[in-house]
């Protein structure tokens, strides 16, 4: 058994390798005009450089998945190190689109080797508090992002090159590099987590459903904040401060998630982050100024437990997958997002030049095209709600059998 000390510590260095994580989401969201301007790049190439981050994710993952159980967390999360490290310093160097190409694939590598490490780290640390930990974990996802908007707003503002502002995500990185080194990892007993054991459960159909489900999580969550700068940048507020307050929202939802979760079953809740997100996105396509921000609080409520939640009906419900069901299901919407970015690239490009088309300004033009692509980023929610919905009907029985256990089980947090 780990000592409470060294249980403290790994969830630290988890942490902070999460924290890592969500800022090169939060300062790429918000240096991509930097980068279209200084290498002149079009909204399709721009949106190839954040597949790149969505691309390296799920091949991390399910390499990382695949052989957690026979190399452990701690050299999965090494290689992130050294991953999120390369990645950083040739961001920085970089002199032009391939550059830019490699760093951000290496990144992406860096921040699906910290998901696949991490994930089941910290429920073998805490086998009897599972849920809880695995909630104040997730935590930090928005809480970086509203750390890293932050940031890029300020540096923005004050003129600060955008190398400056990937500069910043190195403190955090030698944190965890630090932190590596110190820490004693816990030995499990590999003939209790066996990855061929795993693999048969994956054909289920309900594992299937859910990993269509969760390309449309993650693409209406990530695919939506990745181009907030774009999308939102002439409507009148400020698009950094909307993804701190949507991330900032999230990262207090979760972290009081374990009661809601408990009361409200997975796919119910699941249901209803559907409509909410669906009405962010909707408001957030016909609004303008300080509207902007009441739907993007819509949209933050609505997608505050997309992710998690889809990890918790994927251990819930389809248990015998193990960690390597976890790990895929992550890599799968990563993957998802990493399709659709050059999509909503050329979305933009496409609204942009017939909005300039009717001899709009280029602020009209932006807000025009920016609003048409939310509307279409609108559907990926809708679709949702049809398929929670249903998801629902099919398995309420087995839902409400497992609550009775629940109930029986731990009454009190019934």
């Amino acid at each position: 058994m780990m000592g409470e000390q060294e249980q403290k510590k790994i969830f630290r260095l988890c942490c902070l390798a999460l924290l890592v994580t969500s800022m090169t989401f939060a300062i790429r969201a918000g240096i991509l005009g930097q980068l279209g301007t200084d290498f002149g790049l079009s909204g399709l190439q721009l949106g190839w450089v954040n597949s790149m981050a969505f691309l390296g994710f799920p091949l991390a993952t399910i390499f990382g998945g695949a052989l957690y159980n026979a190399i452990g967390a701690k050299k999965l999360i090494s290689l992130a190190f050294i991953c999120h490290l390369l990645g950083l310093v040739l961001t920085i160097t970089a002199d032009g689109f391939m550059g830019l190409i490699i760093s951000t694939f290496l990144i992406g590598f860096a921040n699906g080797a910290v998901e696949a490490g991490c994930n089941p780290l910290i429920t073998e640390s805490y086998p009897q508090n599972k849920t809880t930990m695995l909630n104040r974990f997730h935590v930090w996802f928005p809480a970086g992002i509203v750390i890293g908007a932050l940031i890029s707003n300020f540096m923005t503002q004050a003129s600060f090159s955008w190398q400056a502002q990937v500069s910043m995500i190195l403190l955090p990185t030698f944190a965890y590099g630090y932190l590596l080194l110190k820490t004693a990892f816990p030995l499990f007993d590999k003939k209790k987590h066996s990855t061929l054991e795993n693999i048969k459960f994956l054909a289920s159909p309900l594992f299937i459903f859910l990993a269509v489900c969760m390309t449309l999580t993650a693409t209406s969550e990530l695919g939506t904040q990745q181009w907030i700068e774009r999308i939102l940048g002439s409507s009148g507020a400020s698009p950094m401060l909307i993804l701190a307050l949507i991330t900032g929202l999230m990262a207090v939802g979760r972290f009081y998630a374990g009661p809601l979760i408990n009361r409200l079953n997975p796919i119910g809740v699941l249901f209803v982050s559907s409509v909410f997100a669906t009405i962010g996105i909707y408001l957030m396509s016909i609004s303008q100024g300080n509207m902007v921000y009441i739907a993007a609080i819509f949209f933050a409520l609505g997608v505050t437990y997309f992710w998690p939640t889809m990890l918790g009906c994927v251990a819930e419900y389809t248990p015998k997958t193990g960690a390597l069901g976890m790990s895929l299901i992550g890599g799968i919407g990563m993957f998802a997002v990493s399709l659709w970015n050059p999509v909503i690239g050329h979305w933009i490009d496409v609204a942009k030049t017939q909005a300039q088309s009717l001899q709009l300004t280029d602020a009209e033009s932006e807000l025009i095209s920016g609003q048409a692509v939310l509307a279409n980023l609108a559907l990926f929610p809708a679709a949702l709600i049809f398929a929670f919905a249903g998801l629902y009907f099919f398995y309420r029985r087995t839902i409400q059998d497992k609550q009775k256990i629940d109930v029986e089980v731990n009454p009190v947090n019934s």
